[in-house]
């Protein structure tokens, strides 16, 4: 086969390289043959003028004698072979021929040509070829009283057709040179770039059918396999979790575990919805294309809520409805704005809804992220409610309805998931044209108390709005009891808290908590991988350290980010032993750009980090690492896995799915949590060590006693949170929104 394909490149090359040389050799023969006539023809046009004025006197006093002498003493050089002088008659009158025999004789076939030329009126030259003779003739005119006389001169033009013949040998000896080359060459090319390339894939695909977990394909053989690596690493990814799938679905068999998979929440929503699509609408898409000078590059943006919903919609498919944000998201588009997504394997349909920028600033920046944002975090920012963004907010949910009733056009008894806070008035709108449609929506964020909420100018309208869905979701069942005592105190509608409903008007309401996770493909502990070595993972940053703790998150002041840098300065305060010896990451990535309170936010962290920095930093050592950008998965994970601790300090929040992500990447089981007692998370994952982030001293000795707690009780807590969110995942999640969605019937909740 190898050799079958060596015949092939090989012929190939040589046919290109052949025609490419014949194709130089005649331009570059054309072009020294038309040169070097030229010259010929230059060179006895010369001597011809110089010749016909020195006999035109003779001519013009009728000396005949004279104008012979004067024709027989012309000094011929070896290119010049004889010059003849005829009458107006045509006669020849005289010629003067080199006297060197070995030169080539103008042969008498010419002459006929050459009585041709003395037929012109001008100046003319021919080339002729003669036996084995090249020769070039130069006609003149010469004017007198008597009539025109020509003078024609011969010269031997033999030295072009030599040249070009050198030309052309050159151009063999080339080829035969190229040709030989191309011998020894091919064979090394096919092998280096062809064979061997095909073989490290072939063992590599060969592994992953042998379900073994090799490594990445590499992808330093060229650019030539560089997109069937892709495909293969994909195809292998894909291959390695319908694996995993398989062997979880029948260890859960064997086991009888309640344990949901990708492929159960599938057969599940197919059962459950019966084949009818499944509409989600967020305010955040979960892919961007953003335009990279002249490419077009595919973003997944920063945001809990695609980390927990991607893997759903990618079950059960569906149609996502989404601000477009990219900039290049319109012509990546159909016209419609839907596309399928992922781009490496489509499964869902995500539908872009345009906002205009005036629209955007108060519905997004200003009323939900300026309003809503801070109203229910409790994180001592002041909301902001202007009358402005309130109506730009309705007018957003207006766009998302409208957008949303088009695309169910014509689909019975339709499923809508409304996800978070910038959608409060959207399930109202949805049942006044839709009340056959199963609405839910899923609050990500905490809900405060009655008091607090109290301070939002439109907190009826929001709460009327929200009580058109069928289901109301949020994290933990206290911020349950918080909305129920809201619609308690500021609507009349008849609560039912042994069932946690609201009646209003006809419409019933469950309201329900559904802890929020993550797809956890954690895999088998069985095959753990090794940890990231610490100085691979920071030697672009100039940092050598023994321990490093993570924190990855939006650069939100509710994250408590800057307690948690103070918590590493106190921490290096009370065990200085561990200076030069630990650093602490921080993953953050900008959001929220243009309102003022995260601006002063940036400028106060970055502020705090530089201080804390100058205070301790050594020679390629410092405490903190702070890096600002958005980081991929792939960017994040080796920092989880080489952590010795990941810090998740928040201030207020709703579950925070980093710190489920930092169990889920540990399946080595080491490593520790330290999380916030105002997270939902913190219920779930009991075996983190809870702390609460205001308590600065608090976090310093939680820093140190995960860096020096024994590794079997890193083990055995890892091992607990891992059970956990094996038995509570994203598919249990959404299987369980699924279930109630699917249990109501018009008007009541059953």
């Amino acid at each position: 086969m190898v050799f079958r394909l060596f015949i092939r490149f090989f012929v190939s090359l040589f046919i290109a390289v052949f025609l490419t040389a014949c194709a130089l050799s005649v331009w570059q023969a054309g072009r020294e043959e038309k040169r070097l006539k030229s010259e010929i023809e230059r060179r006895s046009f010369d001597l011809t003028e110089d010749i016909s004025q020195k006999v035109r006197p003779f001519l013009a006093k009728g000396d005949m004698q004279g104008a012979e002498d004067l024709i027989h003493s012309v000094p011929l050089t070896d290119d010049f072979l004889r010059v003849e002088l005829y009458d107006p008659q045509g006669m020849r009158l005289a010629v003067s021929e080199h006297e060197n025999t070995d030169l080539p004789k103008v042969p008498a076939t010419i002459q006929n040509t050459t009585k041709d030329l003395i037929r012109e009126d001008s100046w003319t030259s021919r080339f002729f070829s003669e036996s084995k003779n090249f020769l070039h003739v130069c006609a003149m005119p010469v004017a007198s009283e008597s009539g025109t006389y020509v003078l024609c001169l011969y010269q031997n033009a033999s030295s072009v057709s030599e040249e070009v013949r050198k030309i052309w040998m050159q151009h063999f000896l080339r080829l035969l040179i190229q040709t030989s080359v191309l011998l020894v060459i091919t064979p090394l090319v096919i092998y280096l770039n062809v064979k061997r390339p095909m073989n490290r894939i072939a063992e590599w695909t060969k592994q992953i059918r042998m379900g073994q977990n090799p490594d990445s394909l590499p992808k330093k053989h060229g650019k030539i396999f560089e997109p069937l690596a892709d495909e293969i690493t994909k195809m292998a990814r894909s291959l390695e979790v319908a694996r995993f799938s398989a062997e979880e679905e029948a260890r859960l068999r064997l086991s009888m575990e309640p344990v949901w998979t990708a492929e159960r929440l599938k057969a599940f929503a197919r059962r459950r919805l019966k084949e009818r699509p499944f509409f989600v609408v967020s305010n955040r898409e979960p892919y961007t294309h953003i335009r990279k000078g002249k490419d077009i590059q595919c973003q997944v943006p920063a945001s809990g809520l695609v980390t927990a919903l991607e893997p759903v919609l990618k079950a059960c498919g569906g149609i996502w409805i989404a601000q477009a944000t990219g900039d290049a998201d319109k012509e990546t588009a159909d016209p419609q704005g839907r596309i399928m997504v992922p781009p490496d394997e489509p499964q869902y349909v995500l539908k872009r809804v345009w906002i205009d920028k005036e629209t955007e600033m108060g519905y997004y920046f200003g009323f939900s992220n300026e309003g809503l944002w801070p109203l229910c975090h409790v994180a001592h920012t002041r909301p902001i409610f202007r009358e402005s963004d309130w109506e730009n907010y309705m007018k957003a949910n207006r766009i998302f309805a409208d957008a949303l009733l088009e695309e169910m056009e014509g689909t019975e008894e339709p499923f809508v998931w409304v996800q978070d806070y910038h959608f409060a008035l959207l399930p109202k709108m949805i049942k006044a044209k839709r009340p056959d449609a199963r609405v839910a929506i899923f609050w990500h964020i905490p809900w405060t108390n009655p008091e607090s909420f109290g301070i939002c100018p439109w907190q009826r309208e929001l709460l009327e709005g929200m009580l058109g869905a069928d289901i109301i979701g949020f994290h933990t069942q206290y911020h349950c009891n918080n909305f129920m005592e809201t619609v308690d105190r500021v609507l009349e509608a008849r609560l039912d808290y042994e069932r946690f409903t609201v009646n209003r008007e006809g419409q019933t309401t469950l309201v329900k908590p559904f802890p929020i996770s993550i797809a956890f493909n954690g895999g088998d502990e069985n095959k753990a991988s090794n940890s990231p070595a610490i100085d691979a993972i920071l030697k672009n940053y100039g940092i050598q350290t023994e321990y490093i703790g993570v924190g990855v998150d939006r650069l939100d002041y509710t994250k408590g980010i800057l307690e948690r840098f103070r918590g590493v300065e106190m921490f290096l305060d009370k065990n200085p032993e561990y200076v030069g010896k630990f650093t602490f990451v921080e993953l953050g990535a900008p959001t929220r750009t243009l309102i003022p309170r995260y601006q002063d936010f940036m400028v106060e962290l970055l502020r705090e980090c530089d201080r804390i920095n100058a205070r301790w930093k050594i020679k390629n050592w410092k405490p903190i690492l702070f890096l600002e950008k958005h980081h991929s998965h792939e960017e994040i994970f080796p920092f989880y896995k080489a952590a010795k601790l990941c810090l998740v300090t928040s201030l207020h929040d709703g579950m925070n799915l980093v710190a489920k992500e930092f169990v889920s990447s540990r399946n080595d089981e080491q490593g520790v949590l330290i999380l916030s007692q105002f997270t939902g998370a913190a219920r779930e994952l009991a075996d983190s060590l809870v702390i609460n982030p205001y308590d600065i001293g608090q976090t310093a000795d939680s820093i140190r006693r995960a860096i020096e707690m024994p590794a079997d009780e890193q083990r055995a807590r890892m091992k607990r949170m891992r059970r956990t969110l094996r038995e509570w995942n994203v598919y249990r999640w959404a299987a369980d929104v699924i279930h109630d969605m699917t249990e109501i019937r018009p008007g009541a909740f059953v």
